[in-house]
């Protein structure tokens, strides 16, 4: 499962290793336990990769069709590709631009798409 957390210091993406299901669950219950109200919905989201990762071509051999309407990688720019895919959305509240999304997409493109994310976030803080 990839977790993918907006803040307002930017946005940062893990794999864990529990089913997207469960995750929810839990978030909903510690929220009940806890008093504090949750937004959960189905949504997508998008953020940028450095187009010149060789690892991008890897990502795309392992995309199946199942995938396409969940996942899509398109370049954005001669720099830039855009990985925009579907998933559940949590948040504090209908209008919050704070929360996680998080999919389920299989394991090994979660895999590639956490690698290329890494080396990304790396060269564009290097690049500042």
């Amino acid at each position: 499962m990839l977790k993918l957390t907006y803040t307002d210091a930017g946005l940062y993406l893990e794999r864990l290793d529990i089913s997207l299901e469960e995750f929810v669950s839990n978030r909903v219950l510690l929220s009940l336990r806890s008093g504090l109200s949750i937004h959960v919905e189905s949504s997508r989201a998008a953020f940028l990769l450095t187009a010149d990762v060789v690892d991008l071509l890897l990502l795309k051999s392992v995309m199946s069709d199942r995938l396409s309407n969940k996942l899509s990688v398109d370049r954005v720019d001669d720099r830039y590709v855009e990985v925009c895919f579907s998933g559940t959305w949590i948040s504090s509240d209908l209008r919050a631009e704070e929360g996680t999304l998080v999919t389920a997409l299989g394991d090994r493109v979660e895999f590639y798409l956490h690698k290329l994310w890494k080396i990304s976030e790396s060269t564009l803080t290097f690049a500042n």
